[in-house]
């Protein structure tokens, strides 16, 4: 099994977890196909490719954390880290294969490690593990659940986008477009923002903080004038 996520940073939208199962004889057909880090491929390419994975993969865990479940679960003590090491595990109960490769976080990788084999059942642990940093980019099984978790979140994108009637572009806060779209948010809301939002977020705590005190002037300022 193959671990790898998508979204784990953006500001809209879900984490997309995926846990990618192939027979090990069959990691020669991944890379006949051309699988590789998701972020190297055009949109169009990991469509393709997805469907290709599919046909070779023996199973495929699809696992999705809502925003709204984030901001709740950090609200809770349970920080970004945990919440991947968690759905991971899960994912690792429900096949238990007896090989895990799992791309880490690039910081906290022995804390991250440890967390998600508390969160295993005993007969999980009996699996052989390895944890690395850009795992996604050294093992075609974490290429090919790297490229499934990319193309379900690009999914629930489009989904997003289309519900809003507003491109806003990848969902994070370094796009100029997510920005504009959470501005809008704000200011249309006096600085409330949807479930789909991760209102958790620093750069979305600052914009909803600006209109939340543009609001409140706003009506301290119908106040005097009754």
């Amino acid at each position: 099994m193959g671990l790898d996520e998508a979204g784990r940073g953006a500001v809209i939208g879900p984490l997309v977890i995926c846990g990618l199962v192939i027979d090990e004889e069959k990691e020669v057909e991944l890379k006949k196909i051309g699988v590789r880090d998701s972020k190297e491929l055009t949109p169009k390419r990991r469509e393709e490719l997805a469907q290709e994975i599919e046909k070779i993969a023996e199973n495929i865990i699809i696992l999705h954390v809502s925003a709204c479940n984030i901001d709740s679960m950090r609200k809770n003590g349970i920080n970004l880290n945990q919440i991947e090491a968690m759905k991971m595990a899960e994912a690792i109960n429900m096949i238990l294969p007896e090989k895990v490769i799992i791309d880490t976080p690039s910081y906290n990788s022995d804390k991250f490690r440890s967390f998600l084999n508390s969160k295993l059942i005993e007969e999980a642990k009996k699996a052989k593990f390895i944890f690395e940093n850009y795992a996604d980019k050294k093992y075609p099984v974490v290429s090919a659940a790297s490229i499934i978790a990319k193309v379900e979140r690009d999914k629930k994108i489009e989904e997003l986008k289309k519900k809003f009637n507003f491109d806003f572009g990848v969902g994070y806060s370094h796009d100029a477009r997510t920005i504009e779209f959470l501005e809008k948010l704000a200011r249309e809301n006096n600085g409330k923002m949807p479930k789909n939002i991760r209102a958790s977020w620093e750069t979305v705590r600052e914009i909803m903080k600006k209109y939340e005190q543009r609001g409140l002037r706003g009506f301290l300022d119908k106040f005097k004038k009754l």
